[in-house]
């Protein structure tokens, strides 16, 4: 099967190997930052009132599945998003194996109120200050790409940033290293980057052993609002949707539908 996560990872290695720029120049930078949105508690808040969060995606493609919407304007996606009812936004910044930019972030969280993820393979110090600099209010980090001090080390950093840290796993260890390293947002990523394959109990395995002070977010394979009620009752705060939302017709509706918005 193709190791789609060892070999993305290796590339971000590789470029974060090039990458001289001096970590105390980004962070005095990101001192002068903007403000930003609150991510978790803008998936707590909602969990609270409406029973779970949405985050939808905005991404080109995958290397699984290839071309999604190679052309997609994400200033009219973000804001279809946002009036379906989302509550926040994950964008892909990576260009090599999902097509996404940094420019596609800032047109998004420009476009509308939502808190923003950079959705990334973050493999060093200056890409989580790079997050907080195009304007992201929450950063990825995948326990899979990460030794245990890479991850503590960039929650830290994170929290010194302001930004929040959505930390992945896709089994109990990773979870186990990932409540060790103190994440207060886990995400419960069903499909393996590895192989991209979908374990849709996956997340209802996991949320057996999730802590009740952790906001947990569900991530992929997550297709119906049956789906979404599911999680809801295993636990999960938000759900993140990528794929489902970007083919459709009417993202505005999918995003409805998704949520259950006049069912």
């Amino acid at each position: 099967m193709p190791a789609y996560l060892d070999t993305i990872i290796a590339a971000h290695r590789a470029a974060a190997a090039d990458d001289d720029r001096q970590l105390e120049v980004l962070v005095e930078q990101v001192g002068a930052a903007g403000p930003v949105r609150p991510f978790r508690r803008a998936i707590t808040d909602e969990a609270s009132r409406k029973g779970m969060a949405l985050i939808s995606e905005i991404k080109r493609r995958s290397p699984s599945k290839g071309d999604l919407d190679p052309g997609l304007d994400p200033v009219s996606v973000a804001k279809e998003y946002e009036a379906g009812g989302a509550t926040c936004l994950s964008v892909l910044t990576d260009a090599d194996f999902f097509g996404g930019s940094v420019d596609d972030l800032r047109s998004a969280r420009g476009a509308c109120a939502l808190p923003v993820l950079r959705k990334d393979f973050i493999v060093s110090p200056l890409d989580v200050c790079d997050a907080r600099l195009m304007g992201a209010d929450a950063v990825l980090l995948i326990v899979a790409a990460l030794t245990d001090t890479e991850l503590a080390s960039f929650l830290d950093l994170a929290r010194t940033c302001s930004l929040t840290a959505l930390v992945e796993v896709h089994d109990a260890r990773e979870l186990d290293r990932a409540l060790d390293s103190g994440a207060e947002v886990i995400g419960v990523n069903q499909r393996d980057l590895r192989t991209f394959d979908v374990d849709r109990e996956r997340a209802l395995r996991l949320g057996e052993d999730m802590p009740a002070d952790v906001t947990a977010v569900a991530e992929s394979g997550i297709d119906s609002p049956e789906d979404v009620r599911r999680l809801a009752d295993a636990g999960y705060q938000a759900v993140l949707v990528g794929e489902r939302l970007v083919r459709s017709g009417d993202r505005r509706t999918a995003v409805e539908q998704l949520l259950g918005v006049g069912a």
